[in-house]
């Protein structure tokens, strides 16, 4: 099989993230996530801890509702007053996204907008795995100390989050089907299934 890049966007609770790592191992590629913005940090400079802030930025809607911020792939110098700015921030770690993207072999990217990224890319496959909402909630409760009506919010919050983020940055809609290539059950499948359906659409995408 020829390259391909894997980029994974997920609800929370639908195991996206174990099914991107499930498939990476299988494959034997590498598999990218919230190292992203540890590279990124490198890359600029900027300290971790400021991505970090600019997430809670958007987590608490301070940045949300106004324009979009669109990714164009410019850099600022360090001498921008806007140089720490989310959307500077959010251009180095697209950088890093693209500059992994560079390398030979396959990868898989999650999140972080890697489909919208890597979109002028014929070798990118972008899936979204989603699931009724009981079932991402009962994997919730597998990872977080939470439950009941707590445990439903957070949940509720970090899919608000990413479905924002990804608006802001790409000025497109998070769970709109017609933005990735192969959108799977991960109720109807299970992680297994997700695997093979993604080896499978590959096969026939890009051939043996």
């Amino acid at each position: 099989m020829s390259k391909y890049i894997v980029t994974i966007s997920r609800q929370y609770g639908s195991g996206g993230k174990t099914i991107a790592g499930m498939f990476a191992e299988k494959q034997g590629i590498p598999c990218y996530g919230r190292d992203i913005i540890r590279r990124a940090s490198d890359e600029s400079g900027i300290s971790e801890a400021l991505f970090a802030q600019a997430d809670e930025k958007l987590v608490n809607g301070t940045l949300f509702g106004i324009s979009k911020k669109i990714y164009r792939g410019e850099l600022l110098p360090p001498s921008s007053s806007e140089f720490t700015s989310p959307q500077n921030l959010f251009n180095y770690q697209a950088k890093i996204i693209r500059d992994l993207a560079d390398q030979p072999g396959s990868s898989v990217f999650i999140g972080r907008c890697a489909d919208f990224v890597l979109a002028d890319r014929p070798e990118t496959v972008s899936v979204f795995i989603h699931a009724p909402k009981d079932y991402c909630l009962e994997q919730a409760r597998l990872r977080n100390p939470m439950s009941g009506v707590d445990l439903e919010k957070f949940v509720a919050k970090t899919d608000k989050f990413r479905g924002d983020f990804y608006r802001y940055y790409t000025g497109r809609e998070w769970n709109d089907a017609r933005n990735f290539d192969l959108c799977l059950d991960s109720s109807k499948l299970g992680f297994e299934g997700c695997v093979s359906a993604i080896e499978a659409y590959l096969k026939v995408r890009f051939g043996e």
